[in-house]
């Protein structure tokens, strides 16, 4: 694992963005958004995150229609960022290395399914150039065993039902959260301390 991320902090020091605006939008999927909305609550210069369905219509955005797996949306995450404090390449890095697993496949987990597949969904040309060259340069590094399987994609955000929300922080001792998402919050803590609020 150091050498992963070695290899992520490598690549994002090579390959920053232009001018950085007061704040910026990314979204990613991988996996369930509960997981991923509590890892990147606790990345210092992330100032919101949100649950949602991303690269569908708003017609079906909602749980009960995109865990039926009949839509093409993903569960996903709508984060906020300062980037003076944190750089959209380092939340990939974060994202690679402890918000999912960028090997697997239609799944996370015990999750399974297209709607907990690893997607980004760029919210602008430069995102989108930037992370296309940086799955291809962590392809090319072969510091997984098993190949990438991030796809980069386009669509919508819609926000999940409000109970979706902060859903790790409400219920802290509800089993999934304890063994599927305090794991990757306690490795954002251990392997990033430098982009860990508590």
């Amino acid at each position: 694992m150091k050498r992963i991320i070695m290899a992520l902090a490598a690549i994002a020091a090579s390959s920053p963005l232009g001018a950085a605006p007061k704040t910026e939008t990314a979204v990613l999927a991988g996996g369930c958004f509960w997981g991923m909305e509590s890892v990147f609550e606790h990345v210092k210069g992330v100032t919101d995150v949100v649950s949602g369905y991303a690269g569908g219509g708003s017609k079906d955005a909602n749980y009960d229609s995109v865990s039926s797996e009949s839509t093409v949306h993903a569960e996903a995450v709508r984060i906020t960022f300062d980037p003076s404090k944190i750089s959209y390449a380092q939340l990939l890095q974060i994202y690679f290395t402890v918000a999912h697993d960028p090997t697997q496949v239609n799944r996370q987990g015990p999750d399974v399914g297209t709607s907990y597949r690893s997607a980004i969904f760029p919210q602008n040309a430069d995102q989108a150039r930037f992370a296309k060259a940086f799955i291809a340069r962590l392809g090319a590094a072969h510091i997984y065993e098993a190949p990438i399987a991030t796809k980069i994609e386009s669509g919508g955000f819609y926000p999940a039902e409000a109970y979706h929300q902060d859903y790790a922080r409400k219920h802290p001792d509800m089993p999934y959260i304890v063994i599927n998402d305090r794991p990757k919050v306690a490795a954002l803590h251990n392997k990033f301390p430098g982009f860990y609020k508590g």
